[in-house]
């Protein structure tokens, strides 16, 4: 267990699903604009020994390998049941979920993939965000 997020140039870094192939999908729907929103289970905030994301906080959106590909801004918070996660904060995950119900099933396999069943009043924290920048390699290469 980590006691605090990385930190990237000063900021949190926003690790968005696992490390692997899963993180780069995630990651380029943020920075293609798709993906304005994100939700995370509150449990791993205590567990991580980190306070909630602020309205105004920047933060660094990160690959697989902890290289920043983008800075977000944080637009809404909201600490819920996962039963009452509305369709608006769903879709604006632009993870393609055609319903509410199929964005809910999508989320418990996750979840239960790592170890922690999800039920109807697991508080879970919606995040809103916006892009404000993308990182590029040295290379030259936008991620």
């Amino acid at each position: 267990m980590r006691t605090m997020w990385p930190r990237v140039n000063g900021m949190r870094a926003m690790e968005l699903g696992t490390p692997d192939a899963m993180r780069a999908e995630l990651n380029a729907l943020v920075l293609s604009g798709a993906k304005t929103a994100t939700t995370g289970l509150l449990e791993e905030y205590a567990k991580e020994t980190e306070g909630l994301e602020y309205v105004g906080e920047k933060l660094a959106l990160v690959d697989a390998g902890g290289r920043p590909v983008g800075v977000i801004e944080i637009t809404g918070v909201e600490v819920t049941p996962f039963a009452d996660v509305t369709w608006e904060h769903a879709a604006a995950e632009g993870e393609g979920d055609a319903s509410l119900e199929e964005w809910r099933a999508g989320h418990r396999r996750f979840w239960e993939g790592l170890g922690t069943p999800v039920r109807d009043d697991t508080p879970v924290v919606c995040l809103t965000f916006r892009l404000l920048e993308h990182a590029w390699h040295p290379a030259g290469q936008e991620v």
